[in-house]
């Protein structure tokens, strides 16, 4: 694997936890394995890898446009990321009203529930 990747992986691991990145190396298929591979370079090793903003403003921006876009997905994973990235629940909040405000209420609101839930789980689980 090139450079890239194996700092996109140090990055995934750091902000996603080690964890849930074994989970999914243990799910990954052959057929799957090109895009992973794609991801952890881009997305991990370049963009999360850049020291251009923290983590923690990262972390906001992610879950906005994950929001904003309906990507809804993805939200549980990145608001468990939290924990690392620094991003508090009033940082999360922010976000989403920004979300209401300039892509619509009823996916901020979702990605609002979304959270909740994350939290309470996190909670239960003893990590939040």
């Amino acid at each position: 694997m090139s450079e890239r990747y194996d700092t996109g992986m140090k990055v995934r691991r750091r902000i996603l936890g080690d964890a849930h990145v074994d989970r999914a190396e243990a799910r990954k298929t052959a057929f799957e394995a090109p895009f992973q591979e794609m991801i952890t370079e881009t997305a991990w090793g370049n963009v999360w890898a850049s020291d251009g903003i923290s983590d923690r403003e990262r972390s906001m921006l992610t879950l906005a446009l994950l929001a904003a876009l309906g990507n809804f997905d993805e939200i549980p994973m990145h608001i468990r990321a939290t924990a690392r990235t620094g991003a508090s629940k009033t940082d999360v909040l922010e976000a989403f009203q920004h979300v209401a405000i300039y892509a619509g209420v009823p996916r901020a609101n979702h990605a609002l529930k979304l959270a909740r839930e994350t939290y309470d789980e996190m909670e239960r689980e003893g990590g939040a």
